[in-house]
């Protein structure tokens, strides 16, 4: 068996949960999320605990099984509790502000970068620091990545934009100082 995938899923309290066999539909406190579920596994509910089956053993549906139950579990996660990334922007004279529902970063470049937040995710910055919130785990992750890929954390200053988590490996640059 998967070690992901027999992990049964707890339902709280305030989440129903609708499968009509080609999709599930999780609702909760903080709004709905659906998923397609794949050929050749199936989702039982047995009053507050999911269980995610396979059809059987073949090599493609055992890859599949730990996926869709995380895949189910992200959905109960996010419409119970949400999910959020957070970004550090390091540099001299880099700024990012919120404009409407518009990110407005100026990094250096000569041009200010403008943002459009998509919908169903929130934005919110305390002094370098931007915190990306929603309940979709898949989007968050998304946003969070484009942000990033403005400008890059560099090796030899460590300026850019940076996951709070991150390492950035530092280089000592010419001279050969440490």
């Amino acid at each position: 068996m998967s070690r992901i995938g027999k992990l049964p899923i707890q339902v709280p309290a305030g989440v129903t949960i609708t499968n009509d066999g080609k999709t599930i539909s999780v609702t909760g406190p903080k709004g709905t999320l659906s998923q397609d579920l794949i050929d050749g596994i199936t989702v039982a509910q047995d009053g507050n605990v999911l269980t995610v089956t396979r059809k059987n053993d073949e090599a493609l549906y055992k890859a599949r099984h730990g996926l869709m139950r995380s895949l189910i579990n992200n959905l109960v996660v996010g419409v119970t509790s949400g999910f959020e990334k957070k970004l550090e922007v390091n540099g001299v004279g880099f700024r990012v502000a919120l404009m409407g529902t518009n990110l407005k970063l100026n990094l250096g470049f000569s041009h200010d970068i403008i943002f459009a937040i998509p919908q169903g995710i929130t934005i919110t910055i305390e002094q370098n620091i931007i915190t990306v919130s929603g309940i979709n785990k898949q989007q968050v992750g998304q946003v969070a990545s484009e942000i990033r890929a403005f400008k890059k954390p560099e090796p030899y200053k460590g300026k850019g934009i940076k996951y709070i988590d991150e390492r950035i490996l530092r280089k000592s640059g010419k001279s050969g100082k440490e």
